[in-house]
């Protein structure tokens, strides 16, 4: 079954396009991978600011299993989160939030599908509109996934902090504050464990348990 919602457009846009099907491969490698517990691809030697960025803005395959909490002045919810990404597609499966079970969001390039626990389909196209209208919140879904690599999103004006470990401590982007407290290994490399993005009402907690990164193609 599928719905499709509209919406008024907005300037810069979430987009996706259909996922290809070397890419809906590679995200259930992924996946599968994450439950079978498969070891982390090392990574290269961060060893600067602009090679970290660089790497991690180029990784072909990765993902992570962890934690999410959204709040904002009119709802909000909290549970766990599957997150993988491949070739520019992503699948984000969240367990427990809202009451409503399992659900998941996927898309690229163009629009957005949500999947609700029956298995009922809705194409968003205007994600940022939509999402808000359905459940109360909004999250910049196409720069959550570069922060949560620990980087800002290519090619949009942020400004970043770094602690005295030299590693991002903040950063500001798209009228957005992002925290970064705490890192982990992964892959050899020190990695977000925990960050919280803030834009007025709303704040989104992430914590990641465990890194997925496959190794280069």
């Amino acid at each position: 079954m599928f719905a499709s919602a509209s919406s008024p457009s907005r300037s810069r846009p979430f987009r996706c396009r259909p996922a290809a099907p070397a890419a809906l491969a590679a995200l259930a490698a992924i996946v599968v991978s994450g439950c079978a517990g498969r070891p982390v691809a090392e990574l290269p030697e961060l060893d600067s600011w602009e090679r970290r960025q660089a790497v991690l803005a180029a990784l072909d395959e990765w993902g992570f299993n962890g934690r999410i909490a959204v709040r904002s002045s009119a709802d909000g919810f909290n549970g766990k989160l599957r997150y993988a990404q491949a070739d520019g597609d992503f699948e984000a499966t969240l367990s427990g939030p809202l009451g409503i079970g399992t659900v998941q969001l996927a898309g690229g390039a163009g629009d957005l599908v949500y999947t609700d626990k029956d298995g009922v389909e809705t194409r968003f196209r205007d994600p940022d509109i939509e999402l808000e209208h359905r459940f109360g919140w909004n999250v910049p879904l196409s720069s959550l996934r570069y922060w949560a690599l620990g980087i800002p999103e290519p090619d949009r004006p942020a400004v970043t902090e770094f602690g005295e470990s030299g590693r991002l401590a903040s950063l500001q982007q798209a009228g957005w504050s992002v925290a970064f407290p705490r890192y982990r290994d992964a892959g050899g490399q020190a990695m977000p464990q925990r960050l919280v993005a803030e834009n007025g009402d709303t704040r989104v907690t992430l914590v990641i348990d465990r890194w997925r990164i496959a190794p280069p193609r």
